[in-house]
């Protein structure tokens, strides 16, 4: 009796074991149809992402592991973040007293470094987190206006620290690739081929193109279709990312819908929107700080409009802000308080709601609703599957849904609150004629989704 109690605990830590490492579904790759991400299995993956560029840098390992504890709690499965830092990576030490290379020299990084960067990727693992890796911040290639650097780099040793890289991180399966790090390429220069270069060493450490997703962090940049300006047709580059510039009702859904309609197709997201507790556009003394609601309709409008997954930001945590720390833009939070502002615990809406239908086939599509061309700060954005659709509302304002656009004689309709992620019905109408919808409450900050199922699907309510 004693040996089979033994043997049900076992089993049972083996299954509570098995729960947190989701990457027996294999390493992420593009989807078939290169509109999104799944898994080697073809299981589908929803990037629900937050930027803690500084997590590798200035946590520790204690740290470390509160912050992807709470963020696996929340909901979010991805966490990007960088190896040689943006405050002064190449000097400060993590909280261990190492830094990441000898000499400022790519060739030659320092294991002891490396070794603590190992161990927050491993931990992110067991939390079903996988790390979007940024191999360097952009100073360390281009300075700008901003940014200590030094610049280091050319396509030689890019190339070498690329492939030390892939190679010290080919057998971890919780791992995409970023390069860029806020910086966009310059006009005759070589930048593009620093990346290329880092790509391609990356790709040859791990054994291979197909054994590493990659992409590329930009600022933004108009409606050039993001890091697509530059790489698009480069063969390493798996996916596109946006940034937003942090600003109040920018139209970031015409920069997807760019990038959507390029050719060859290839996913899309906004990787850096506007942060949580971040001044609006830098200036916070005329614009005030951005809130959960800033935050929120940037994913809908976005991931409506096109793009694959999302990623969250917040002022406080990007920078992992503590007394121990500088700042930079005045954050007002330390980072381990800043984890529960609304917008972050808001998130997980956005991903129930997401992975609640079937993915893989989602499309944009602003022909289902007549108000389909309204400003940003009163927008309706629409998105659809072949048997459900959502239609996001930014100030609650009214629509009219046109028929046929799903199939199914009968629709079940149902209004999502982001706020609280609770629902309610709307009834169910005939899928024959036009259908106009009031959402619960209007007005700023009264954001609705409206869910359209083909009756006879019979899809759980949420």
């Amino acid at each position: 009796m004693k040996n089979f109690v033994l043997l049900m605990l076992f089993l049972c830590i083996q299954d509570q074991l098995l729960a947190q490492q989701p990457f027996t579904n294999g390493c992420l790759k593009v989807s078939d149809n290169k509109r999104y991400l799944v898994h080697q299995n073809g299981k589908p993956f929803f990037w629900l992402g937050d930027t803690a560029w500084e997590l590798f840098h200035r946590l520790n390992r204690e740290e470390a592991d509160q912050y992807l504890k709470k963020r696996a709690e929340q909901g979010f499965t991805v966490v990007q973040a960088v190896a040689l830092a943006e405050f002064d990576g190449l000097n400060e030490p993590n909280p261990y007293g190492d830094t990441p290379l000898s000499d400022y020299d790519p060739t030659k990084p320092n294991e002891a470094y490396f070794k603590h960067v190992d161990y927050i990727v491993d931990k992110a693992a067991q939390y079903g987190i996988v790390i979007g890796f940024l191999p360097s911040w952009g100073d360390k290639l281009f300075k700008s206006t901003w940014g200590k650097g030094p610049e280091i780099f050319n396509p030689t040793n890019a190339r070498t620290y690329g492939r030390w890289l892939g190679n010290r991180y080919k057998n971890r399966e919780n791992i995409v690739w970023i390069l860029g790090g806020d910086r966009n390429p310059r006009d005759g220069s070589q930048d593009v081929a620093v990346w290329r270069a880092m790509a391609e060493g990356i790709q040859d450490g791990v054994g291979g193109s197909a054994n590493a997703l990659l992409s590329y962090h930009s600022q933004p940049n108009g409606l050039d279709g993001g890091a697509a300006k530059w790489f698009q047709n480069e063969p390493w580059f798996d996916f596109n990312m946006h940034q937003n510039g942090h600003c109040r009702f920018t139209p970031i859904y015409d920069n997807i819908s760019v990038s959507y309609n390029r050719q060859p197709t290839k996913p899309t997201m906004d990787a850096e929107p506007i942060y949580e507790d971040h001044p609006v556009c830098f200036n916070a003394k005329d614009l005030g700080t951005s809130n959960a609601y800033d935050v929120r309709l940037y994913a809908y409008q976005d991931l409506f409009a096109g793009a694959h997954g999302h990623t969250y930001g917040c002022h406080d945590i990007w920078q992992m802000y503590s007394s121990k720390r500088p700042s930079v833009n005045n954050p007002h939070l330390f980072w381990p308080e800043a984890l529960d502002l609304p917008g972050a615990k808001q998130m997980k809406h956005v991903r129930t709601l997401m992975t609640a239908r079937p993915l893989l086939d989602r499309v944009p599509d602003q022909s289902l609703i007549v108000e389909n061309n309204l400003s940003p700060a009163e927008r309706i954005q629409a998105t659809r599957g072949k048997d459900y659709a959502f239609v996001y509302t930014t100030v609650g304002k009214p629509f009219t849904v046109n028929p046929g656009k799903i199939s199914g004689k009968t629709v079940t309709a149902t209004w999502y609150d982001p706020r609280s992620g609770k629902s309610q019905s709307a009834g169910t109408f005939d899928n024959q004629q036009p259908k106009s919808f009031t959402p619960p409450s209007k007005g700023y900050g009264q954001d609705w989704v409206l869910i359209l199922d083909d009756a006879a699907k019979q899809y759980a309510p949420l």
